[in-house]
């Protein structure tokens, strides 16, 4: 069953030789998002399946996405998601927005919560639009040492 998780992690990997930086980011990016919603929906056998499902969906909504985001979508988006979830209160949603390209997104943080080596972690909702084509996703970010935030 590994290995059927395994399989479309190498496709997506190898593909994105291929892409831009754009592409890659977006496919890689949908991959984990839709990796993460896909083990949250199975149970049993079937969460390695659903779990496959979700980074081959995520990797193709994702490079279409990647596709059309520039340089300032990305670091706005970085911007408002650090900002987010370092301040904002829980359900607070912060917004951003690329006037050049009417490209925008927000991060809402929702559940704040420390683990047992005294990390804090905040899950996140996230959307971001492109071109009238709008991808959600749903995750956990802990706080690291150096004040930065990394997806789990």
């Amino acid at each position: 069953m590994k290995k059927l998780l395994i399989l479309p992690l190498v496709a997506t990997l190898v593909g994105c030789q291929s892409m831009g930086q754009r592409e890659t980011v977006g496919t890689l990016g949908g991959a984990a998002l839709g990796g993460l919603v896909g083990a949250q929906i199975g149970g049993g056998s079937g969460r390695a399946i659903a779990t496959a499902v979700g980074i081959m969906g995520g990797a193709l909504i994702g490079r279409g996405i990647g596709q059309q985001l520039d340089r300032t979508d990305r670091v706005r988006h970085a911007q408002t998601f650090h900002t987010a979830l370092e301040h904002n209160r829980s359900g607070s949603m912060r917004r951003w927005r690329n006037p050049n390209n009417r490209t925008q997104g927000y991060v809402v943080p929702q559940r704040t919560y420390q683990t047992s080596s005294g990390r804090y972690c905040r899950e996140y909702q996230t959307s971001i639009s492109v071109a009238g084509k709008t991808q959600n996703g749903y995750g956990t970010a802990c706080r690291q040492p150096d004040g930065s935030w990394k997806l789990q």
